[in-house]
């Protein structure tokens, strides 16, 4: 795995769909986890030992590393002490019952970007996810302006003139899909990638129909249509 890999990020400090490693062996807690990261957008695959999780970094860049500390094959500590030595950048955000002081001060040292203690609310690693993408971008703050629309990517909310617009979560993962490529034609297929993530299929008309909502939601030339390629963010 290269060195210095960095979470996929735009000039306007928006983490695009990242691919993130969970390394988690507590099955419950990594199907809710795992669930919840693929609904945010993101592409996630899972590992139960940490050495699963050295064969996955192996042969894929990831984006981000969720890091159990105890593992059916050792402890998470010294892997992520070892991946650091070797020069691996990738940020790191260890997931763990271990809430003692001392622990979280062992973890940080080790190379970790952020420590969150079990139980934690899934809400919560969400921005959490969205904090460490940002600090790597250059860019921590999460508010950005599109037109006249007052965007919170932490909060996944839209203002406009103070009044907030809601969007159901298909409707955000694509404003955010064409926040993250403002001057980037997305193409059909490019999007239904983004709803795989809640369903098993994705219906033909799919991207249609949600283009068609968000445009009445937010402003007919918020998302423009480039005939025969795709859809871009417009000037609204």
């Amino acid at each position: 795995m290269p060195s210095g890999k960095r979470p996929n990020m735009t000039g306007n400090g928006i983490e695009s769909d990242m691919r993130i490693l969970l390394v988690e062996d507590n099955e419950v807690l990594g199907n809710a986890v795992a669930d919840h990261v693929a609904d945010d957008g993101h592409t996630i695959d899972r590992a139960r030992r940490l050495s699963e999780a050295a064969d996955a970094l192996a042969v894929a860049a990831y984006d981000l590393i969720l890091l159990d500390l105890m593992l059916p094959d050792g402890l998470g500590i010294p892997f992520l002490r070892g991946r650091r030595a070797r020069g691996d950048t990738t940020p790191v955000i260890i997931l763990t019952a271990l809430d003692q002081i001392t622990e979280r001060i062992d973890g940080l040292n080790a190379g970790a970007d952020d420590y969150v203690v079990k139980p934690f609310d899934l809400a919560e690693l969400s921005a959490r996810i969205g904090s460490v993408a940002r600090r790597y971008s250059g860019n921590p703050n999460p508010l950005i302006r599109v037109g006249p629309f007052e965007v919170d990517l932490a909060a996944r909310s839209i203002r406009r003139e103070g009044r907030p617009i809601p969007l159901t979560a298909r409707e955000w993962v694509l404003f955010e899909a064409f926040l993250s490529r403002p001057n980037q034609v997305l193409s059909k297929a490019q999007l239904e990638e983004r709803l795989w993530s809640f369903d098993a299929e994705v219906e033909s008309n799919a991207i249609e129909v949600y283009v068609s909502r968000l445009r009445r939601k937010l402003d007919h030339t918020v998302i423009e249509t480039v005939r025969g390629l795709g859809y871009k963010l417009g000037c609204p």
